[in-house]
């Protein structure tokens, strides 16, 4: 075949190429506008006057998709005693603390912050927050220090604690700063509790074994309890800073006095009593807090920066409440002789068959231990100690089990939180019992002032249930 005929064959067969690729891209585009007629989507649609950008609505429908992952809802709950929604963390909360001067309340949660609120705003519409960064890791515990001017955290990959330092600035505000060095690691299973004595002499550490640590302010590890508990559930410090206690898988509470020489040297541990009376294993305790004034000359000796207020001590912590497996709570006068074997009293009883099951089970003792509340789940229940009767309860608080209770050092407010919320409530049956008390007291009063003074308590607290609708006729 000469050449000239085969540059003509080649030619042919480009140009066929070609108009068969013509032919496909049309067919393509024509199937492409039939689909987006039938799903009602125009082919060439203009938005805001430029032209459209192919890839937008997939990465914008992706984007959104991935927002909606990384954001659930916030879980929605409403009551008449709901006092206040603390809305500021985007982790869950799993712990809080109220600062002794009942000034701040502070939470940590899983999005690596603690915030410190102002408990003036409880009841305003807006409610302020101070911001601390955790860097590198998160917090899972928190406590104040006894002056209000620092707080402790247990830091959830690091496993050891941290110290924060609260400098107040010009504007009011604080800023916090992280002390050089943490706590040393000592613990070999995961921390449940931590708390500081209010005499600011030592910190105690629980971890979830059978140890407790009890260490000095800079750090170093003064004894070691072991519980003998199969494991610990629950542990915290009394309100008098004397008293470790601790509950686990044993139906009994264990409680042991960390002693200080005249000096404020530490000398010992040594077992102070045991509440004993449950059948099953003590989910939690807490200790009653009716206390007006508190030392911290030991936590401004170990933090110089600090200033102590120089307080004496005035504490009424002789109450303790418990919740057991069993399906009861009870209520312990603590005021005993213990040094001379003495026991502590059991003053009342009360079923919680909400606590036989498998979910753990919070506990918060009112400061004047007139008012228990238990949690179970995400619901909260409200009892007096007197009577030993239910007078509230509060279904499905939050999105989440409930990390956390207690009440403020005023015993206004009940706290919880459990998911990305703090929620705070009207503790009614704390003014029903203060309406009982001064009924009783104002009988007996034989004083005219005396029965002036208990008349005026009585109306207000009166006043105060009428206006929350929660006044029993």
């Amino acid at each position: 075949m000469e050449l000239s005929q085969m540059s003509e064959l080649m030619g042919l067969s480009v140009l066929l190429g070609l108009l068969a690729l013509m032919a496909t891209a049309a067919v393509a585009r024509g199937w492409l506008r039939a689909g987006e007629e039938r799903s009602g989507r125009p082919a060439c649609q203009k938005a805001n006057g430029f032209p459209p950008d192919k890839s937008s609505g997939s990465k914008k429908q992706k984007q959104y998709q991935r927002i909606r992952k990384e954001k659930p809802q916030q879980h929605n709950f409403t009551h008449r005693l709901l006092a206040a929604a603390l809305k500021s963390h985007s982790g869950n909360i799993s712990c809080m603390d109220f600062s002794s001067n009942g000034k701040y309340l502070a939470t940590c949660a899983d999005d690596r912050t603690i915030r410190i609120w102002s408990t003036k705003d409880f009841l305003q519409r807006e409610h302020r927050s101070m911001r601390a960064n955790v860097e590198l890791d998160h917090a899972t515990l928190v406590r104040f220090s006894p002056d209000c001017r620092a707080f402790i955290v247990w830091l959830a990959n690091g496993d050891t604690l941290r110290v924060f330092k609260m400098t107040k600035r010009e504007d009011g505000g604080y800023t916090f700063t992280a002390t050089p060095e943490d706590f040393p690691k000592k613990h070999k299973a995961p921390v449940i509790d931590i708390g500081i004595a209010n005499t600011g002499k030592f910190i105690m550490t629980a971890s979830s074994d059978t140890t407790v640590l009890i260490w000095s302010l800079k750090g170093q590890v003064l004894s070691t309890i072991n519980t003998n508990q199969m494991n610990n559930t629950h542990a915290a410090v009394s309100p008098c800073g004397r008293f470790v206690a601790s509950c686990g898988f044993t139906p009994d509470v264990k409680v042991w006095e960390v002693c200080f020489g005249k000096k404020g040297e530490f000398q010992e541990v040594v077992r102070a009593f045991e509440l004993k009376g449950h059948s099953a294993a003590v989910h939690s305790f807490a200790f009653s807090n009716d206390s007006r004034s508190w030392s911290c000359s030991s936590w401004a000796s170990a933090y110089p920066a600090r200033v102590c207020w120089g307080l004496s001590c005035d504490f009424l912590c002789c109450r303790m409440a418990s919740v057991s497996k069993d399906g009861t709570w009870k209520l312990w006068d603590t005021d005993v002789e213990y040094k001379k074997k003495q026991d502590p009293y059991l003053l009342k009883t009360g079923r919680f068959e909400e606590a036989a099951g498998a979910a753990p089970c919070r506990l918060a003792l009112s400061p004047n231990a007139q008012v228990l509340a238990l949690a179970s789940g995400s619901s909260i229940h409200l009892y007096n100690t007197r009577r030993g009767e239910k007078e509230e309860c509060f279904e499905r608080v939050h999105g989440e089990c409930i990390a956390n209770l207690s009440f403020d050092i005023t015993g206004r407010f009940l706290a919880s939180c459990g998911d990305r919320a703090v929620r705070l409530f009207h503790n009614t049956p704390g003014h029903r019992a203060m309406v009982e008390e001064m009924q009783g007291h104002l009988k007996r009063a034989s004083n005219e002032s005396t029965r002036q003074r208990l008349q005026q308590q009585l109306t207000q607290a009166q006043e105060t249930l009428k206006s929350l609708g929660a006044l029993k006729k």
